[in-house]
């Protein structure tokens, strides 16, 4: 199983209940790498249990279920973070870095493109939420962190790659229009299938310049399971986030990306869905 593999590669024992896995006395951090419909039940059994927790995004499927983890986590103030690897791979962090020196001036425009190379299965496209809370929200988590807050969405979306996505209740294709609130005005691309690799970029157009996060490499083909893109692109921020995560843990400093952060992208997630079912503007 998938389980006694990925114990094997760490010297752990697997197991099939993730409750009493947390109340294990030698579990000291909870990691969450499980549905997004579990995610909630599990944050809260670890923060209950006292236990600091590092979890996938998004932090839920619904807005109610996200506020009620924040508000648990306010009352035992344990540290949670999610998993928005993007912000620590060195070109988003070095565009972070020229942003706040001021190096393209104020912020005018957002291009992003996100669109894996081969679609995930129709079985998980039908729990995952959706294209824009399961694929699009690592985009809209970096437009909030590189822009500031957004304020109105506008969505399209179409099924052009499998007629099974129809069935699934998502597309496979979609553009994202999104008003920040300093003005600046986005688009973010998403898609479930390119015929040239996994392709994730980012273009900030500012009074004084310009910052473009481009593609690993021009031949960033992937051959294989999804999973194997996002490692091909992501692998050393995987590895920098849980480094930060621990480092913060030994110094006592709450880590982020935290609640707070998964909620506001959340946010916008749900907007640009109910505006692709609705074809109208959503205030975020």
């Amino acid at each position: 199983t998938a389980a006694a593999a990925g114990a094997a590669i760490v010297g752990a024992t697997p197991g099939t209940d993730p409750y009493a896995a947390i109340a294990r006395a030698d579990v000291d951090v909870v990691m969450i790498a499980t549905p997004t419909g579990t995610h909630t039940e599990l944050i809260m059994a670890a923060v209950r249990a006292g236990k600091p927790v590092w979890c996938e995004k998004p932090v839920a499927l619904e807005l109610a279920d996200a506020l009620a983890v924040k508000q648990t986590i306010d009352a035992h103030q344990v540290p949670v973070m999610f998993g928005y690897m993007r912000r620590f791979d060195g070109e988003y962090a070095a565009a972070k870095q020229a942003i706040a020196r001021g190096e393209i001036g104020q912020i005018e425009r957002l291009r992003a493109v996100s669109i894996d190379a081969i679609p995930p299965s129709l079985e998980f496209i039908k729990t995952s939420g959706g294209i824009c809370i399961d694929m699009l929200i690592h985009d809209f988590d970096m437009a909030l962190h590189l822009v500031g807050p957004i304020v109105e969405v506008q969505s399209w979306g179409s099924v052009l790659v499998d007629p099974g996505f129809v069935a699934a209740g998502d597309v496979d294709t979609v553009m994202v229009m999104v008003r920040f609130a300093s003005g600046a005005l986005g688009v973010i691309e998403g898609g479930r299938r390119t015929t040239w690799g996994y392709d994730i970029r980012t273009e900030l157009s500012g009074s004084a310049g310009r910052i473009f996060v481009p593609q690993a490499a021009p031949d960033d083909r992937m051959i294989g399971t999804p999973a194997e893109g996002f490692m091909r692109r992501f692998g050393a921020a995987y590895v920098a986030e849980l480094q930060y995560f621990f480092d913060c843990l030994r110094t006592h400093t709450a880590p982020e990306p935290g609640i707070t952060h998964a909620i506001e992208s959340l946010r916008v997630a749900h907007a640009a869905g109910q505006s692709l079912r609705s074809g109208r503007p959503v205030r975020v």
